[in-house]
């Protein structure tokens, strides 16, 4: 099978906007998967699973992790239509992960529509991202047709290594949930949140990207500090987003993260300003099921998050990590040619934690 010539994706052709990158990024990938992806079937239940298999494919989405990719595989003087296919693969990931772990949460919205085991029920939604994931892997096969057999299995072990950190720090985090686990510090969240998040948004697309482009190891492994940093930026800013945004742009619901019991780095900080009757209240709350939270309920944990500013000190430390990310590609490749694609991957950085949605 070989790549679709439409797949192609050049920065130095884009503009320096972030928002237009990325809108032409996620067109280009789309237009691998949508003819990667099978759509009818002969068999009327087969072809409702195909059709479901397009659901989250077919949502608004950001695009950042194939961006990441191509951007680092043409500052590293690649051909960025090269790693499109790649890029491709990562969202499809993007969206099998999405539809286990919104089952896995108990999550209501994705990308402003009701998530799949909303809309089909559990057993099928779990299905279809086990449909998905499969599609990855043979949408990864098909680099040895366009990166060669030597190249295209180290890019599989590169997702290998990925599927593995996430799996674990997923189940860090379902840990925490079944053994109503609160007394958590900063390190345990950074842990929890580079081996769930970071590795999948930022350090395997930086790394992918890298080899791709013809990086040598240690540039390659470079990357994983880079990523680590920039990757729990994105958390932090998601986590922040969740608590303050806009659900039209957002595209899920607003503190649904306190629905949904979850441990991120404000709660954390607010444990540790509040007082000891304040952070028992908050942990009465936190720890009920979602059906049995009020508004109120609600209301009063953000209010908390206001007062000892927990979600001001999230965001600042956002920020920092971001601007050590900065400093890190600035430093670690100024050897770079710089050009628009390294321009971009720099404010495609500042794009991580000033983003709405």
């Amino acid at each position: 099978m070989s790549l679709n010539p439409k797949c192609q994706l050049n920065a130095s052709r884009m503009t320096a906007n972030v928002t237009e990158y990325l809108s032409d990024v996620k067109r280009e990938v789309d237009t691998c998967i949508f003819d990667f992806l099978p759509t009818t079937d002969a068999h009327e239940d087969v072809h409702q699973l195909y059709q479901m298999m397009l659901d989250y494919p077919r949502r608004a989405a950001k695009g950042l992790r194939p961006a990441l990719c191509l951007l680092i595989c043409e500052a590293f003087g690649g051909e960025s239509k090269r790693a499109v296919n790649t890029a491709a693969a990562l969202e499809l990931l993007q969206n099998w992960l999405l539809i286990h772990d919104d089952i896995e949460d108990g999550s209501e919205l994705r990308r402003g529509e009701p998530c799949l085991h909303q809309k089909h029920g559990v057993p099928m939604a779990i299905n279809v991202g086990d449909a998905l994931h499969c599609k990855m892997w043979e949408m990864l096969l098909r680099n040895t047709e366009i990166l060669g057999h030597e190249l295209a299995f180290r890019i599989l072990s590169e997702f290998i290594q990925l599927s593995n950190q996430v799996v674990e720090g997923q189940h860090i985090e379902l840990s925490w949930v079944g053994s109503n686990r609160w007394n958590l510090d900063e390190e345990d969240y950074l842990t929890m949140c580079i081996q769930k998040t970071a590795w999948y948004t930022c350090i395997t697309p930086c790394r992918v990207g890298a080899i791709i482009g013809g990086a040598s190891d240690a540039e390659v492994d470079a990357f994983v500090q880079l990523g680590e940093d920039l990757g729990v930026a994105f958390q932090i800013q998601d986590d922040v987003l969740n608590l303050i945004g806009d659900v039209g742009r957002y595209g899920k619901e607003i503190a649904g993260d306190i629905s949904e019991g979850k441990r991120t780095l404000v709660l954390i900080h607010l444990f540790n300003a509040c007082t000891p009757t304040e952070a028992q209240r908050v942990i009465d709350i936190m720890a009920r099921p979602r059906d049995e939270k009020t508004e109120a309920d609600i209301e009063s944990v953000l209010q908390l998050m206001r007062k000892y500013d927990s979600i001001a000190y999230a965001q600042r430390r956002s920020k920092a990590l971001l601007q050590e990310a900065a400093g890190q590609f600035t430093h670690n490749f100024a050897h770079l040619p710089d050009g628009m694609a390294k321009r971009l991957f720099l404010s495609l950085i500042d794009f991580f934690v000033e983003r709405e949605y």
